[in-house]
């Protein structure tokens, strides 16, 4: 948290992970966001995780930060409303974000009329505008293909990550082009529409990170390896208390730290000639992970975690343990209060825990802390009063008629 992008005013009109993770990102940078939903919450208000009485954990990770209105999206006069917020005068502010499909009155054409800088970032699934999510984009990706085992006879069933990772690139992408759409405005007065595509997103990468170039130039696609690293040495190795370990030997550097910390350099130094591969290439230790294997993972089962541990401190050796998310939670020390990246907040209707901020440090703005997502509805007074200059008298004229609400009726 902190107060680089305080006079920036976002409206955010979204649902799940990419454009409010995009907006959440804005905000823990000191952009006030606005984020508009239906009277009763939008379409992701109570997806899983949520606590025993149904607050849903994950809205609340996604939004914190942010103020929260409460319009009728459904009848016009709660659409003009959400419009006359988006539109609202400053040089800061007409700036919207969404990923939802527009509502009449709320296209940018509409809103270029109220305000001609009009910003809005529109995030898509696919390219022509067909409906697209994460799994269904990291579907056709590849990689849920080469995730999992290696099957022994014919390929392998797919494996779909269930981090949403394409959504999460999404997201990032989404910030970081609402604010170079600022930078143009800001430059020379104009706005724009801004198009996203979530498939862009994966395509994207997965030119970024070889993978198009390795079928057209090598004529060949990456074949599923287990946990194996692909092109270099990397493994996983179970441990004699029954956990499991990564390994990684991606420079030469890391490579003889391996051999020194675990005692087995001649005994590894010994492999490169008996297989004509050269062990200080990446290409050579990857031809060779499984003779490397076969003496890096009985040194690894014959030592408990802690040993192991204790062998690799300050080696040089590049690895890390497998955990679960309690064991994350319980037990490690970068999940915890010692990282400045967390706080414990008062999160409303869910209770105290420990919430993230920004995962960034900026030496000319000090770290705030972590702000709380809000209540449904729990600015739409403050909003329309600040931002649209209503009275308290139309306010309650709208509460009364059901076109807005606060974070009791929401």
């Amino acid at each position: 948290m902190n107060n680089l992008l305080s006079d920036l005013r976002i409206v955010e009109i979204s649902a799940f992970v990419a454009a409010p993770l995009g907006g959440m990102t804005m905000a823990q940078l000191g952009a006030e966001v606005i984020r508009v939903d239906p009277l009763r919450g939008g379409i992701d208000h109570h997806r899983w995780p949520v606590t025993a009485s149904g607050a849903s954990l994950y809205w609340a990770g996604l939004n914190k930060a942010k103020r929260s209105v409460a319009l009728a999206l459904d009848k016009p006069e709660g659409r003009e409303l959400a419009k006359a917020i988006a539109t609202a005068p400053g040089p800061g502010a007409g700036i919207v974000l969404t990923n939802l499909p527009p509502l009449a009155g709320l296209d940018y054409a509409s809103l270029k009329v109220a305000r001609d800088d009009i910003i809005m970032l529109r995030l898509i699934g696919n390219r022509d505008g067909s409906a697209a999510v994460d799994y269904t984009v990291n579907a056709a990706s590849g990689f849920p293909l080469v995730t999992g085992p290696q099957p022994d006879i014919g390929p392998g069933a797919p494996v779909n990550n269930v981090l949403p990772a394409w959504d999460v690139a999404t997201g990032l992408y989404l910030s970081t082009a609402l604010l170079a759409a600022e930078r143009h405005r800001s430059r020379t007065g104009k706005g724009q529409e801004v198009v996203a595509a979530l498939a862009d997103v994966m395509l994207a990468m997965v030119g970024h990170l070889g993978y198009i170039g390795d079928v057209q130039i090598n004529g060949r696609s990456r074949p599923p390896l287990g946990n194996d690293l692909y092109g270099s040495f990397g493994r996983d190795f179970a441990t004699a208390d029954g956990r499991r370990i990564m390994i990684i030997a991606l420079t030469p550097r890391q490579w003889r730290a391996l051999g020194r910390a675990t005692g087995l350099a001649d005994a590894l130094a010994q492999i490169g000639p008996r297989l004509a591969v050269d062990l200080d290439s990446e290409a050579g230790r990857f031809a060779a992970r499984d003779a490397i294997a076969a003496l890096v993972g009985p040194w690894c089962a014959d030592r408990t975690l802690a040993e192991i541990a204790a062998a690799f401190a300050d080696s040089g050796v590049l690895w890390g343990a497998f955990q679960d998310f309690a064991t994350l939670v319980d037990s490690d020390p970068r999940c915890s209060t010692a990282n400045p990246l967390f706080a414990e907040i008062d999160q409303p209707g869910i209770g105290r825990y420990l919430a993230p901020g920004l995962p960034v440090d900026f030496s000319a703005a000090p770290r705030e802390p972590t702000r709380p997502a809000p209540r449904l509805g729990e600015h739409t007074d403050l909003v329309l009063g600040e931002v649209l200059g209503l009275s308290a008298a139309e306010i309650g004229r709208l509460h009364d008629s059901g076109i807005v609400a606060g974070p009791t009726s929401a």
